[in-house]
């Protein structure tokens, strides 16, 4: 009877044993989809980590090149306030090289004399004006030669000045603030 017992003991473990083989598998199915999905999970969280991230950096981006076009429009507008009236400027310069041309002539009659001193006293509020709107002559006889304010048009040889400065103005130039308008025309001994 004890055999009996002992072959009926190890058929039930061999049929437990049998039932575990059968739902292991099943548990094995279950843990693997249960770790594919984990799986999907993290890439799928690292995809949508990495899509913020680009958008982030795409919105600093953004910002960054607001604020630059911001700064550079703010900064157009106050040149063009600072040098509105450059155009007009250039269109006076002329009028004003008439008007010393015609004031170096010399009148010796008395009739003549009152037109000039007329023709003066324009002249002087023509300067006046263009002064207060920021217009100043280029300083040039006797200066070093610059390029930036200075064309020279002629090259002479002159022992009384040094070597690359302005002999002779032929034309005079004009800044407006900081801007050169219309560069002097000089002669520059070699």
């Amino acid at each position: 009877m004890d055999e009996n017992k002992q072959q009926s003991e190890e058929m039930n473990q061999t049929e437990d044993q049998q039932e575990e083989v059968v739902e292991n598998p099943e548990v094995e199915i279950l843990e693997e989809e249960q770790e594919n999905q984990d799986n999907q999970e993290d890439a799928e969280k690292a995809q949508l980590q990495q899509e913020k991230d680009e958008y982030q950096q795409r919105l600093l981006r953004l910002q960054a090149d607001y604020d630059n076009f911001r700064r550079r429009t703010q900064k157009e507008r106050e040149n063009d306030k600072k040098y509105r009236s450059q155009d007009l400027i250039n269109e006076l310069l002329p009028v004003l090289d008439n008007f010393e041309r015609a004031l170096q002539v010399e009148v010796k009659e008395d009739s003549a004399q009152n037109f000039v001193e007329g023709m003066n006293m324009v002249y002087r509020q023509l300067k006046d004006a263009l002064t207060k709107e920021g217009v100043e002559e280029i300083p040039a006889q006797g200066e070093p030669f610059d390029p930036h304010m200075h064309q020279a048009v002629m090259q002479v040889e002159d022992e009384n000045y040094d070597s690359n400065v302005v002999v002779e103005e032929l034309q005079k130039g004009y800044k407006l603030k900081d801007r050169v308008i219309r560069p002097a025309m000089v002669k520059v001994n070699q």
